[in-house]
Formats: C-alpha cells, structure tokens, sequence
C-alpha cells in the first residue's frame, strides 16, 4: 500500500468548516489520507455544528481546536493544503513548505449565521452536506 497522504483543512476558528471537512475526509478516505484540521484564531467547536454531526454519527463533542501557525512553526508537512473559509481569510493562510498542493474550498461560516435555532440549524444542515459531497468528490477523484 502505498504511503497516506497528509491532509490540513484550514478555516478562520477550526469550529465548524474545516472541522466537518476533517471528519468526513477521514470517513470517505478509505484509510488513504492522515487528516487534521486548524484555524487562524482557534476557539471551540460551535455546539451546533456538534449536533448536526452526532445525527449522521460523528461524535465531535470532545475534538479539541488547533491554530494552523503552531502547526507551521513545527515545521509540518502535508501534501493537501484544503482553505474552507472565504478567499479574504485564506489570503492569511501562511504557506506550508514542501511540495504542498493548496485548494480553496469555500463555504459559509456557521459562526456568521442569523436567526433562530432551528433557522441556524437548516444552514448548517446545508453547509455540512455540501462539504461532504465536496470531500466525497476530491476523494473519489484521487482514485
């Protein structure tokens, strides 16, 4: 078998986007990818985005957060680089050594949602399907 690739899913607090992006690469990987995830400004996982996760089995209630530049500072390598907050905050992103292959991603950050719970909810229904079938996609594309 040949060698995993190593994968880093950024996004601006590692509390949601790059979070579910993290989960669902190991999940629809296939054993073929070490993945983590990281944020410019690390806080919590936002406990919604743990609820909507639990319901499809994921259990993200004790995943801690991690900021991208300690990640940089020991020198980290990945073969992925995977943006999933908007082109503003992925112009912050700090350029990882090595041969590394970047990709952007975009999707709305469930930190920014208005409105009720249960309107909060829908989106973020919304967000993590279309980030599955985004991971689904790249990782079928990979062979």
């Amino acid at each position: 078998m040949s060698e995993k690739k190593r994968v880093l899913v950024i996004c601006g607090h590692n509390s949601a986007r790059s979070q579910m992006a993290e989960t669902f690469i190991r999940e629809l990987g296939d054993g073929r990818f070490e993945v983590e995830s990281a944020g410019l400004e690390p806080t919590r996982i936002n406990p919604l985005v743990v609820e909507t996760m639990a319901e499809i089995g994921h259990d993200l209630s004790q995943k801690a957060t991690q900021s991208v530049f300690d990640l940089f500072k020991q020198g980290r390598l990945f073969d992925y680089v995977i943006t999933v907050c908007d082109a503003k905050t992925d112009q912050r992103c700090p350029i990882f050594p090595g041969v590394t292959q970047r990709l952007h991603w975009p999707f709305p950050d469930p930190e920014d949602l208005t409105g009720s719970r249960e309107e909060k909810l829908e989106r973020i229904y919304d967000i993590r399907n279309r980030i599955r079938d985004k991971v689904a996609a790249w990782t079928q594309s990979l062979g």
